[in-house]
């Protein structure tokens, strides 16, 4: 120690801390390369103590963002039970928070070496135990000795293993120890590549440096061999062995970071040297010896300031206030077969560059635990997918969950979603409830097949009805058709001419003119119709009623009794249809709901009250009619009018007491074609029975449409009466 200035030592926190508690007694400085140690910055405590090792002040950064990239949130974290294990946890824990990641088990692994025999069987069982598959492994080589090790046969369950930079995976005891660390990550220091270093390397020999006890003893170690020939249990070294044949798990050719450290902490000294010797020279004249003498404390004021270039380029700072970030190289540990092994770089993390450059990786170039192809562990539950939901499990973290299908009407478009959210209105889900599609508008369109079938029924029906119409009116004056009373019958055959041209409005897109025409067009219409049966079948009544002698009846036969029933019928469902309209008027609306994946674009009949008594109405008139007929269905009239008034009422009534309960549990687009069907249905009957009859007797039976065939049927009723 006379001659020695500086001590370049401290490949762990606790044994640099125990090397500067005693060095600071003869103010000596101590360059340490080992983990950067916030504890030993303190200059009030160890200001002997220079660190060369950059900071690692991003290090949980780096490795919250592998977990990331993976979509691994069920990490387990092993440290060592000290301080810089505490520092550690407390960030790493802090920014999986951030994340979204979760803590599945945290061991501490005791620092004393009698502890580690203690307590390996049981940390070893727990560790392997846990249901993560992804651990991370923090602490310096002393710390860790336990994992290094173990001889647990557990390890042989493919864990992925993620080391940081202060842990050489690849030294261990015995070779085939690697397999269980295969596939590992690594963040180890990026470094530079120093330029002759592994030229140097491959030509270092003890025969070299005969003075070097330490290569010697590691020489002899690393090819079990022996310089000596009277040993015979070991071969004689060869001459021509180089370190660059030794397996990686006895030497490294490549400058690792713990490497790098050391080589700047010696070009530090180095220059510290130089520098206080160049001083001195300057200020001592060359016959004084007295200058070559060198004190270990004045070599502190030069370590403090200095600052060069190594021969890789970099800049060094023995500065720890000037101390870079650490920068880390992601390397993947590979355990062959045949136990051939190797660290290859797959990505780096540079710590406070461009966001999205920091941190860079090859998956591809990632060799995993043995036999998996990719990664698909490192979580408690397994993503849902799309069109499910995360339901937190009870007692459990937030990364473990189950999944739920998302409820009736509601999606999730992307993986592990913790909320479902409805479609719009105008979208509906998909069967797999992963994404909205566009709603269908429907209606009843009058380019589909079955409207053009409407509306070619309700056509011909009016031609036909146009057709009965021109009969009657070409055959005006014959007996048939003056028997029935003319006036009555025109205004019957047009007003069924208007009910089935009616059905066309319920057809095409609905807009507010044909909403307001619907039902009130329609309304009004079929009571003209029924109106005018209804006066037909009272004009019955009273004709053979009212001819009894002193018969009451008679005060009520007038020329234009049946015009004041229609018009007094009719203007009654006007005065309902002018209040409907003035107070909720029917109006287009798009309904959503009734048909899975379709707009159903109707009318709404804006108050449901007033449009059941506009159709309540017409039943009332409808049944008076059928009523008065029914009694009046044995008079002996001239050509049996009030019999087939009575059966087309019963088909008008039986219609439409079906079209209620069909039309009230039918949705969307089938209540307009139940609609159509029973005006079409209705207005039908009444056509088919009360005029077809007379059609068949003017036109093919002309021989009954006479006076003479009136006159019998009116001998007939005097018969009937006497």
């Amino acid at each position: 120690m006379d001659k020695s200035v500086a001590v370049i030592g401290g490949v762990t926190s606790a044994l640099s801390v125990q090397m500067g508690t005693l060095l600071n007694l003869y103010k000596f400085p101590q360059i340490s390369y080992g983990p950067f140690d916030s504890a030993l910055s303190d200059k009030v405590q160890f200001p002997f103590i220079y660190q060369m090792a950059p900071k690692d002040s991003s290090l949980h950064q780096g490795l919250v963002h592998l977990m990331m990239y993976f979509s691994w949130n069920w990490i387990g974290i092993v440290v060592s039970n000290d301080m810089r294990g505490e520092e550690f946890l407390w960030k790493m824990r802090g920014e999986m928070v951030k994340n979204g990641i979760c803590v599945s088990f945290i061991e501490k692994v005791p620092v004393s070496e009698r502890r580690h025999m203690e307590s390996q069987e049981n940390f070893m069982s727990r560790i392997m135990a846990s249901s993560t598959k992804v651990v991370v492994i923090h602490g310096d080589t002393d710390s860790l000795m336990i994992l290094r090790y173990s001889q647990i046969p557990a390890l042989w369950s493919w864990k992925v293993w993620i080391v940081t930079s202060h842990w050489d995976i690849t030294m261990r005891p015995i070779i085939h120890y690697g397999h269980y660390f295969h596939g590992a990550l690594t963040f180890s220091y990026l470094t530079s590549e120093i330029p002759g270093f592994k030229t140097f390397l491959r030509t270092v020999r003890p025969s070299k440096y005969p003075d070097d006890i330490l290569l010697r003893e590691f020489w002899l170690s690393a090819f079990r061999c022996s310089d000596q020939s009277e040993n015979t249990e070991q071969e004689i070294c060869s001459p021509n062995a180089s370190l660059e044949t030794l397996p990686l798990y006895s030497f490294d050719m490549t400058m690792s970071g713990l490497s790098y450290t050391i080589y700047n902490a010696v070009y530090a000294v180095a220059w510290a040297l130089h520098e206080i010797f160049m001083e001195k020279s300057e200020k001592r004249s060359v016959e004084d010896k007295e200058y070559l003498v060198l004190y270990s404390w004045q070599l502190h004021s030069f370590l403090k300031n200095i600052q060069f270039n190594n021969s890789a380029g970099d800049q060094v700072f023995v500065d720890e206030n000037r101390s870079s970030e650490a920068q880390y190289a992601i390397m993947n540990y590979v355990m062959l077969p045949n136990n051939t092994e190797f660290l290859m770089k797959v990505g780096q993390f540079i710590p406070k560059t461009v966001l999205g450059q920091d941190f860079t990786i090859c998956d591809k170039a990632i060799t995993w635990a043995w036999g998996a192809s990719k990664v698909s562990y490192g979580v408690c539950s397994e993503s849902c997918g799309p069109g499910f939901r995360k339901i937190p499990l009870e007692g459990e973290t937030v990364c473990c969950f189950y999944c739920s299908p998302c409820p009736e009407g509601e999606i999730s478009s992307h993986k592990d979603a913790e909320h479902c959210k409805k479609c719009p209105e105008n979208e509906y889900p998909t069967k797999q409830r992963d994404r909205c599609l566009s709603k269908v508008v429907t209606f009843l369109d009058v380019k589909e097949p079955l409207g053009m079938t409407l509306i070619f029924m309700a056509v011909s029906f009016s031609f036909l009805t146009a057709l009965v119409l021109w009969v009657f009116v070409k055959f005006r004056d014959t007996p048939i058709v003056k028997a029935n009373n003319r006036s009555l019958s025109y205004t019957l055959l047009i007003s069924l001419i208007f009910c089935f041209l009616c059905s066309l409005l319920f057809i095409g897109h609905p807009t507010t003119a044909t909403c307001l025409l619907q039902q009130t067009v329609f309304g009004v219409v079929f009571t003209v119709a029924v109106s005018c049966i209804l006066a037909k079948t009272l004009m019955v009544v009273v004709a053979f009623r009212g001819i009894r002698p002193g018969s009451r009846i008679q005060m009520f036969i007038h020329p234009r009794m049946a015009r004041y029933v229609v018009l007094m019928c009719s203007g009654i469902q006007v005065i309902l249809c002018g209040i409907w309209l003035g107070t909720y008027p029917p109006f287009p609306e798009a309904d959503t709901h009734s048909e899975y994946g379709h707009i159903i674009i109707r009318c709404n009949e804006g108050s449901a009250f007033v449009f059941y008594c506009v159709l309540g109405y017409m039943g009332f008139l409808a049944l008076g009619s059928f009523t008065v007929a029914f009694l009046a269905r044995n008079l002996p009239d001239t050509f049996n009018e009030a019999k087939f008034i009575t059966f087309s009422m019963l088909v008008f009534c039986s219609v439409w007491a079906t079209f209620l309960p069909t039309y009230q549990s039918t949705k969307g687009k089938a209540m307009v074609i139940v609609e159509i069907f029973s005006i079409m249905a209705s207005s039908t009957g009444l056509l088919g029975c009360i005029f077809l009859p007379k059609c068949y007797v003017i036109l093919l039976k002309p021989n009954r449409n006479t006076q003479e065939q009136i006159k019998n049927k009116q001998d007939s009723r005097a018969k009937f009466f006497s």
